[in-house]
């Protein structure tokens, strides 16, 4: 079985349409997003219709939850507050049903998903230090669990349970008796320094994981932003990949 991962496509259509050529290029059996379909971008309507079509599992980000009242806003930074607010205004009445009954983290076949981390999902933490890392162990159900929300590809190794080491490159052969966390990052506002979208294959069969990157028509979607006002940070970002 051959999965592509996704995850944090922040109504950024022209990166979202962009993966799926790729996806499909690519022959995968399924399709799982981690969450956060909306904010940032100026597409959420589509992104979602898209989305709906296409993904086997959609999990809730942060965004997601917090635009449907499910999650506090008090921590997001102006700029991202400003887009959550229009992207309030536009969405339709049936994406709002939709995201509302979507969860942080699920099981999936031999794996877990989860949008932020496997520790309290629901408190979108950030697993960015050796500290973190070592906090999530206890709570891994599975030898491999994918996630989201840094949007910082990478993939985290346990040889213990108190040692970890991250690993980088497009491909990896999983080893049996270990752990891995997996950051898939993110389609729609990558933050690695390169503006194109990223997102995962894992194939079950071989238990390897392939990063792939996909360029897209950022200048598209940053005059759509222009357009319907949302903040410049959030503009200019995109075609930094941060």
């Amino acid at each position: 079985m051959r999965y592509a991962i996704i995850s944090d496509i922040h109504s950024n259509i022209e990166a979202f349409e962009a993966a799926m050529e790729d996806i499909e290029r690519a022959g995968v059996d399924r399709i799982l997003f981690l969450g956060d379909i909306i904010g940032y971008g100026p597409n959420p309507n589509e992104c979602m219709d898209l989305l709906l079509k296409t993904a086997d599992l959609c999990l809730a980000g942060n965004h997601d939850w917090a635009l449907v009242g499910l999650t506090d806003t008090s921590y997001f930074n102006p700029f991202a507050k400003a887009a959550l607010d229009w992207t309030g205004e536009v969405l339709r009445p049936d994406l709002k049903d939709f995201l509302a009954r979507q969860r942080p983290a699920d099981l999936f076949a031999t794996f877990q998903v989860a949008h932020s981390s496997p520790k309290e999902p629901e408190k979108w933490k950030y697993i960015l230090s050796h500290k973190d890392a070592i906090e999530n162990y206890p709570f891994l159900e599975r030898d491999l669990c994918f996630i989201g929300h840094s949007h910082q590809p990478i993939i985290i190794e346990y040889l213990a349970p108190d040692q970890v080491r991250a690993l980088r490159g497009n491909f990896m052969t999983l080893e049996p008796n270990r752990k891995y966390i997996v950051n898939v990052g993110s389609i729609g506002q990558p933050r690695d320094g390169i503006p194109d979208g990223r997102w995962v294959i894992y194939d079950a069969e071989v238990n390897s994981i392939e990063f792939r990157r996909v360029p897209y028509d950022v200048a598209a979607t940053q005059r759509k932003m222009e357009a319907a006002g949302l903040p410049r940070y959030l503009i200019e970002r995109l075609a930094a990949g941060r």
